[in-house]
Order: C-alpha cells, then structure tokens, then sequence
C-alpha cells in the first residue's frame, strides 16, 4: 500500500465524514473504487467505529450498530439532539421516524408515492395516533405488551395521549415540542440533519420527503437487521395478534 493511495483514501474517508454521502458526480466516488483506496478506506472505517454503505451510484458512511438502529446511546443523543428531553421521549421519537420508514417501506407503490409527494406532518400524526390508539387497546389485554422489544408501552402511550394535537395554528406553535406535531417536527429534523429527507412547506403544512439516500439506507443496511424488521411488524400489529385466548 503506497503513500499516494493512503492519501486518496484519506480523502474519500474524510470527505464522507464530512458529507455522510458520496455520489457519483463526486471526484472521490470513482476513486473510492480503486482496489487500494477501498481497502483502507474500510480499514479507516472499522477502526473507527463507522461503516461503509455501498450503492450503485452512492457510498454512505454510518455509525456501526449497537444491537439495533435504535440502540443509539441515549446520552450522546440527548446531548446533540437537544429536543430529546428523556427517555420517553426517545422512544416517542423512534417511534415516529419508524412509523415514517414503515409507511415508505411498505411495498414499492408506496416508495414511488412518497418519493413523489411525501407526507405530512399531519398525516404522520395520524398514522402514529392511530399505532398508539391500537397499542392502547392491547395493552388492556396484555399489560406486557412492549416487554419483549424493550419498550415501556404504557409511558409512551400515556405520554402521546395526553400531548396536544396542534392542529390549527401551526407557524404559530410549530416550536413547541411538546405537542405531537412538535413531536414530529423534532423527529423529522433528525432525519433532515442526516441528509435522508427533504421537508417542504415548513411555514404551511409541512411534510417530509424522502430522499433515495434514505431508501439505500433502508436497503442495504436496515433490512439486515432483526430489530428493524420487529419494529417494523409493531407499526403493523393487529390487536388480535395480542389478545389473551379466551380459551385460557
């Protein structure tokens, strides 16, 4: 391995630190290819607790996993996402962004439509009120529903019940992160700071478009990991599923 690869591949490496993405219109993504380049760029990468993601016309670098996407150490998000106030509101806000991946990861209709049109906040709303009515009710049924994902289901939905909608008014309370459309405002904001989405119409009715960048991620690293695919089955569970047999 000669010095004038070490350098390129310090470049394509620090360049991703930096962009988080590299596409094909990049002067390093052709360069990253090079058998030499690539191989300490993956070198510089596992040293460093990072991962390469390889895609026909982009290379994305990401944090290695700790179990699972959302494994992410509290402390070190709440200190850089200073609208993730505790606990329960990291889960509230896992919750939220894996509805959104749910709902644009369902089948490829629906990846074709959001790439299109996005969704709004107040349509994610829905769709996250809707998840947590259907929880509500099977907890009364099985009161350790959420156990097994290691989720506490009765904070989170005690939480979201009583947080204000905020559906009039928005550019006037669009700040106030504890109302559920604040909540998702937040939420996308971490997608948007990751370069995974695009919001639209922020002083109207704003919604979240994904970006092919969040698709690729989906693909080529999401879908490898069980934890993904449990929560992704939570944001689709029937509470027949999870109702105590009768029979017993």
């Amino acid at each position: 391995m000669n010095a004038e690869s070490i350098k390129k591949a310090s470049a394509v490496y620090f360049t991703l630190l930096k962009e988080k993405v590299i596409d094909e219109n990049s002067e390093h993504f052709e360069t990253y290819f090079d058998p030499e380049v690539r191989q300490t760029v993956l070198l510089l990468a596992d040293e460093s607790g990072t991962y390469i993601i390889e895609s026909p016309k982009r290379i994305h670098l990401v944090a290695q996993p700790t179990g699972s996407i959302f494994a992410t150490n509290f402390t070190h998000l709440k200190d850089k996402h200073k609208q993730i106030e505790s606990k329960k509101h990291f889960h509230l806000v896992s919750i939220v962004i894996m509805a959104f991946l749910a709902a644009i990861d369902s089948n490829q209709a629906a990846k074709i439509r959001t790439k299109r049109e996005g969704i709004s906040y107040y349509a994610l709303e829905r769709l996250v009120n809707d998840l947590i009515m259907k929880w509500d009710s099977i907890l009364k049924a099985k009161p350790a529903f959420g156990e097994e994902e290691r989720i506490d289901m009765k904070d989170v939905v005690t939480t979201w019940k009583y947080m204000e909608v905020e559906t009039d008014d928005y550019g006037a309370k669009k700040g106030n992160r504890r109302t559920r459309i604040g909540l998702i405002a937040s939420s996308m904001r971490l997608l948007e700071t990751e370069g995974l989405i695009v919001i639209l119409d922020r002083d109207d009715i704003p919604k979240a478009i994904p970006k092919q960048e969040l698709f690729e991620r989906i693909e080529y690293l999401y879908h490898d990991y069980d934890r993904y695919e449990l929560f992704k089955n939570l944001m689709t569970t029937e509470e027949g599923e999870h109702a105590e047999n009768p029979s017993n």
